[in-house]
């Protein structure tokens, strides 16, 4: 049997009633990630990307259209995915390692299992020497570390990253960007990036979908065929260079059609 999609949207819409009327965010998406594909949604701003976020992770519901995550349609796809928001959001008055474990300890794990669960990972993570201290004590980079562990804390075969670097300076943003990649190929999740760097989507995806500004649909996908694991180094490869300007030019074809 063919295995399903990790997710599949099809011919996804969804309208939001406004004082001004009614407005058409997203039509007729389709969109697939097969299990351990990289997928990055990249577009304007306002086409839709964080919407198809939040249907996906079951935080909305489309007007028309279907959802299936693991080739099951699911009444109700909270908890289904996991979901890192642009901003790190942890919790100031837990320390580093309680922070990690909270997704445990809402699953139900006593807090000592869940640290047993946390010590191997915070160690990999490059997080051991800092399991004791506060978020304020961190910078944004070791922040952002954490709030990806805690995102992958449970093994979730599904994650949705609503541009996770978007925060932080270049040199951070590359340094997280190759360990991110690697981190999660050995981790096998299916993976949904949305950014608007395309260099990041570039480097990180196995697939890219570019969408058209409001209402959001897509206009092309460009298959990243660059092997792995990558490092910063390959941004530099004729390859990759040919990638970023393909996708450039579906942006802006995409962006100012008639240009």
């Amino acid at each position: 049997m063919t295995t399903p999609p990790a997710v599949q949207l099809s011919r996804i819409s969804r309208s939001y009633e406004t004082d001004n009327g009614s407005v058409l965010a997203v039509e007729d998406v389709d969109l697939h990630a097969d299990p351990g594909e990289w997928v990055t949604l990249i577009g304007p701003s306002g086409c839709g990307k964080s919407t198809l976020f939040n249907l996906v992770a079951g935080l909305d519901q489309p007007s028309s259209g279907e959802i299936r995550i693991g080739g099951s349609v699911l009444d109700d796809r909270l908890g289904a995915s996991a979901y890192l928001p642009q901003r790190d959001a942890l919790l100031p008055w837990r320390r580093v390692v309680d922070n990690v474990t909270l997704p445990l300890e809402l699953a139900g794990r006593p807090r000592r299992e869940a640290r047993r669960v946390a010590e191997p990972l915070l160690d990999r993570f490059g997080l051991s020497a800092f399991a004791g201290s506060w978020p304020w004590q961190l910078s944004g980079g070791m922040r952002q570390r954490v709030a990806v562990l805690r995102t992958i804390v449970t093994r979730p075969r599904l994650l949705l990253l609503d541009e996770p670097f978007g925060a932080l300076d270049g040199i951070t943003r590359t340094d997280l960007q190759q360990w991110l990649g690697g981190v999660l190929a050995d981790d096998g999740a299916t993976v949904l990036l949305v950014t608007h760097d395309v260099t990041e989507a570039v480097f990180l995806s196995d697939r890219v979908v570019v969408m058209s500004p409001r209402p959001g649909r897509v206009v092309a996908e460009i298959t990243v065929d660059l092997p792995r694991p990558r490092r910063v180094e390959v941004q530099e490869t004729p390859a990759f260079v040919e990638l970023e300007g393909r996708l450039r030019h579906e942006l802006r074809a995409a962006t100012w059609p008639a240009a």
